[in-house]
């Protein structure tokens, strides 16, 4: 083997980072969601031909990392279409309870990466939102280490 040939290889920089977990529940989606998975995916696109076009085999790396992360959840994404009946808590629904100290929260019930509790955007498998799930207006549920009452499912 040549030592050019050795060489050549040694300046080939390869940064290798980690693939990104994919969770092991179903991936469910609003419409919504599907659309910021799509706008996520061409996002990470665009990055990984700015970081080829800069040389930067940091964010390279990155980018593809996160483009085989979205690119997987859009394969596995089950859009759920809002349901009409809002006589039980569905997975798309908004509820609101109220906490035994009077206070009121709103939580919608969205996919894994749609979460933002924070901003009441609840993952469909979080805690909360399993104990909610089927649930009607006017049951209680013992949740968030205190007692909730179901107001209301839009």
């Amino acid at each position: 083997m040549s030592s050019a040939f050795i060489r050549e290889q040694d300046d080939i920089v390869r940064e290798d980072i980690a693939d990104r977990p994919v969770s092991a529940y179903r991936n469910l989606v609003t419409p919504e969601g599907y659309a910021r998975i799509e706008a996520e995916l061409a996002r990470q696109q665009a990055e990984v031909l700015r970081a080829m076009a800069a040389d930067d085999q940091h964010a390279l790396a990155l980018a593809q990392r996160e483009l085989r992360y979205w690119t997987a959840r859009r394969g596995s994404a089950e859009i759920v279409h809002p349901i009409a009946d809002k006589s039980h808590v569905r997975f798309g629904h908004r509820v609101e309870l109220q906490l035994a100290n009077g206070e009121k929260r709103s939580f919608k019930i969205v996919g894994e990466d749609e979460a933002d509790p924070a901003n009441g955007l609840l993952p469909h498998v979080a805690p909360l939102a399993t104990a909610l799930l089927g649930k009607s207006v006017g049951d209680t549920l013992e949740a968030i280490h205190e007692k909730a009452k179901i107001l209301k499912i839009s």
